[in-house]
């Protein structure tokens, strides 16, 4: 892996049932994207080798969040990028956590 992403998109929603809905959806254009992520309490984590392509999925995440009915949406998001070698991949980071 090249790049890595983490991004927590936060929709101006009318209650939390929307707000989650709104979020799944965009969770949901993530995983459409076939690249490897991790979905979390806060933030969803995407790695890829095209640190393009993740800067493509960081600013679609505002449209699709808006389509979905959002007023205005925030984003925080986390960028590691490693042009040369290899990153600390997701698998690495949280394999030894996972609940057997």
């Amino acid at each position: 892996m090249k790049a890595s992403i983490a991004i927590q998109v936060l929709p101006a929603a009318e209650n939390e049932n929307e707000l989650i809905r709104i979020v799944d959806e965009v969770i949901a254009y993530i995983k459409s994207s076939g690249l490897h992520c991790h979905v979390g309490p806060f933030e969803t984590t995407v790695e890829g080798e095209d640190y393009n392509q993740l800067m493509d999925i960081v600013k679609e995440c505002q449209h699709v969040a808006i389509r979905a009915g959002a007023k205005s949406v925030s984003a925080y998001v986390r960028v590691v990028y490693k042009p040369e070698g290899e990153l600390l991949t997701i698998d690495r980071k949280i394999t030894k956590h996972a609940e057997a």
